[in-house]
């Protein structure tokens, strides 16, 4: 908060700071608004303690104008007796200094009101999240209040104990407007996307240019998941957001969006993924930075998991609504992440390197330190050959039609059938037989490791045959006929796989297959396989016939090259 809300703040007084928005537009619990109001709350008060607490103590005449505008409008101007109680701020205990010590000196609750429905704000599309956000800021308002401190200030004031804020959080869809509504829309579809009109929902901040800051996390959910339960707001996305393009990720069009609702002399800071600098599902939002020279600084955790419950290496990105001609680049080395806080308080302007967002392009940025920056020109401009050079293709794994239909789990039962296998699926929820050849040995993202012997322990049903090199999905009554154990498994769920291939838009005449199937014929040789996340090289060989997830991605050699 320090290097977002904590620059808009500076050398400001609190009546400017009325002015100033924060937003989270998909604030979840709220945990990042409760981090902001918290950061305003001890700005506010530590503004009061050098401003009106030396006042009040030495009885003197109040003459500053910025203190004058804060006092009630019943104050007289230049009062030399000021009333304790009529300050937004009140003393509390006794120890040392009273003139600054902090833990003497508290806000008035009124006070805390005031800054919290002038300043936080969030949308989510969750309205639980919503309740409980509101709850969280609530209760940081009465937060080191105890009952007869807030009774004597409600009395003065003749004020409520807590606010309403209906006003400042708020349930919706922060990517879609209420554009996307049509007359053919059922009550139940729409309540499901939950459009958000910003212009409305926010008109005072919205009129007044947008949002002075724009802070968060956003979610992350690949194509695939967005295929699965978004597949109607897709074309929507597409159309509105430069950054949806290719495999895209939904926390790219939140940086978009963010950055759109920020005020003239706004800044937006996401910690978020970025994966999306040197990825091909991140050319939309690359360029999308340069474009609009957006990018102001971005602090990469490299290697470090900050997340606990989520494998996924991020950053914190800055961005500027006034355009930036340069930005700042730095990346962690790796620690034990309870260093992380202290190192990211601690960095100076001279620890960071500096590029010119003009040198940038759609195509994947490399970012590094200056010194690793001046190794990698050498080697660019050396002969040596590049991965280009050497691979033929980069290709990501088998999506399921249903993970829970189409994968199934290894046991330690063997059947006494030949050629079949016993295998659990999550979706029966028991044990089934099912034939070998209908099956393929998949991997899971955990499963590689560097250097080491491939080992599953899944399977997925692969209803394709090679003809020559090309793979061909088997037709119903070939699949009936030649594999009736799983045949018959499949069509216990017909209804519910039928389903999904019309949302997703795929030939519901093959309700059996894979959403996206590949070429066997890949899966068919030996090649270097690697995980999707991965902390540092996990990369191995797998022996031909082994298939794999999204999650895990293939590297298949030249054939010039193949044989060395």
């Amino acid at each position: 908060m320090k290097h977002t809300v904590g620059e808009l703040v500076k050398e400001k007084t609190p009546r400017d700071v009325a002015k100033l928005r924060v937003l989270d537009p998909a604030c979840g619990s709220g945990s990042f608004l409760i981090w902001a109001y918290q950061f305003l709350l001890d700005w506010h008060r530590d503004w009061y303690i050098e401003n009106l607490v030396p006042v009040f103590i030495d009885k003197k005449s109040v003459t500053d104008p910025a203190v004058l505008a804060l006092l009630p409008e019943a104050t007289p101007r230049g009062k030399k007796h000021l009333v304790q109680a009529e300050l937004p701020i009140y003393r509390a205990g006794t120890s040392g200094d009273a003139t600054r010590t902090r833990s003497d000196w508290r806000l008035t609750t009124v006070e805390k009101k005031r800054i919290l429905l002038n300043n936080i704000f969030g949308v989510d599309i969750d309205q639980q999240a919503v309740e409980v956000t509101k709850l969280s800021l609530l209760l940081k308002v009465l937060e080191e209040e105890n009952e007869e401190n807030i009774d004597k200030q409600l009395k003065l004031f003749a004020k409520r104990a807590l606010p309403s804020l209906h006003q400042n959080i708020k349930c919706g869809n922060s990517l879609i407007g209420t554009d996307i509504l049509t007359p053919e829309m059922s009550m139940e579809e729409v309540k499901r996307i939950n459009p958000f009109d910003w212009s409305k929902e926010f008109a005072p901040v919205m009129v007044a240019g947008g949002f002075d800051a724009v802070i968060g996390n956003p979610p992350y959910l690949r194509i695939q998941g967005l295929q699965e339960h978004y597949e109607e707001q897709i074309p929507y996305l597409i159309e509105k957001y430069q950054s949806a393009v290719k495999r895209f990720d939904l926390y790219l069009l939140f940086v978009e969006k963010g950055y759109c609702l920020l005020s003239s002399k706004g800044l937006l800071s996401y910690i978020c993924p970025h994966k999306f600098l040197n990825s091909d599902f991140g050319s939309g939002l690359r360029n999308f930075f340069v474009k609009n020279c957006a990018l102001a600084s971005i602090v990469s955790f490299g290697n470090n998991l900050i997340f606990k419950t989520a494998t996924t290496y991020t950053g914190i990105f800055k961005l500027r609504r006034a355009k930036q001609s340069k930005f700042l680049y730095f990346e962690f080395p790796l620690l034990p992440i309870i260093e992380i806080p202290e190192k990211l308080s601690s960095l100076k302007a001279e620890m960071y390197s500096e590029f010119s967002i003009s040198d940038f392009s759609t195509d994947p940025w490399s970012l590094t330190s200056t010194h690793s920056q001046s190794f990698l020109d050498k080697l660019n401009s050396s002969n040596r050959l590049k991965i280009e050079d050497v691979f033929a293709e980069i290709m990501v794994g088998v999506q399921s039609g249903i993970d829970n239909i189409h994968l199934l789990t290894e046991t330690t039962t063997i059947s006494s059938k030949k050629d079949v296998l016993t295998l659990f699926s999550e979706k029966a929820g028991e044990v089934i037989e099912i034939e070998k050849d209908l099956v393929k040995p998949i991997l899971m993202g955990e499963d590689v490791h560097r250097y080491q012997k491939i080992q599953n322990n899944h399977f997925v049903i692969y209803p394709y045959k090679l003809v020559g090199n090309k793979t061909v999905i088997l037709e119903e009554s070939e699949l009936k006929t030649k594999f009736p154990i799983g045949y018959a498994y499949l069509k216990k769920y017909q209804s519910e796989l039928r389903e999904i291939r019309i949302r997703q838009k795929t030939n519901p005449k093959f309700w059996y297959s894979c959403h996206r199937s590949k070429d066997m014929y890949l899966f068919e040789q030996e090649r270097i396989i690697t995980p999707e996340i991965s902390l540092g090289c996990n990369m191995t060989i797998s022996p031909a016939g082994i298939y794999h997830n999204t999650k895990v991605y293939s590297i298949i050699a030249d054939q010039k090259f193949s044989e060395h």
